[in-house]
């Protein structure tokens, strides 16, 4: 049984509109989007915004005055860093229905997106790795440059 081709036409119209309205929900949803995150020594909270850009930057019960200049900027960078890869893993999630194929008219393919490419590689990296490891991330690098191991 065959549908006829103004009948896909449409229902590919449809579904396009439909998209389209999709898209532009999600586009005002991001807009108003900001993830936090506490850097592992607990000195450092910091917020990005919906392009990842660092809106919000806090030092936590003055812990900053017993840190050296360069245990702080890591503390900032890692808090930075780790807000920002939530909100573009945020963005990720978001969009992903737009990115899959179409269950009702093949020709709609869907379009691949490189994440990795746009974001960073880091963004691709497991979520939780944390709780692997029984709730524990592994030391940041910048405590190995640092010559520590994050332990306390």
């Amino acid at each position: 049984m065959t549908e006829s081709m103004e009948t896909r036409l449409k229902q590919a119209m449809a579904e396009l509109e439909s998209a389209r309205e999709g898209v532009a929900r999600v586009e005002r949803e991001l807009r108003e989007a900001s993830f936090s995150v506490l850097s592992s020594d607990r000195a450092v909270r910091a917020t990005a915004g919906p392009q990842g850009e660092l809106t919000k930057l806090e030092f936590l019960e003055n812990k900053y005055r017993d840190m050296s200049p360069q245990e702080l900027a890591a503390s900032v960078l890692e808090a930075a860093g780790a807000a920002r890869v939530k909100m573009n893993r945020h963005v990720m999630k978001a969009l992903a229905p737009f990115t899959e194929p179409s269950a009702d008219v093949p020709e709609l393919k869907g379009f691949d997106l490189d994440w990795g490419r746009i974001f960073g590689a880091e963004v691709l990296e497991e979520d939780d790795a944390d709780t692997a490891r029984g709730g524990r991330t592994a030391p940041p690098a910048w405590r190995d440059a640092l010559g520590e191991d994050g332990e306390d």
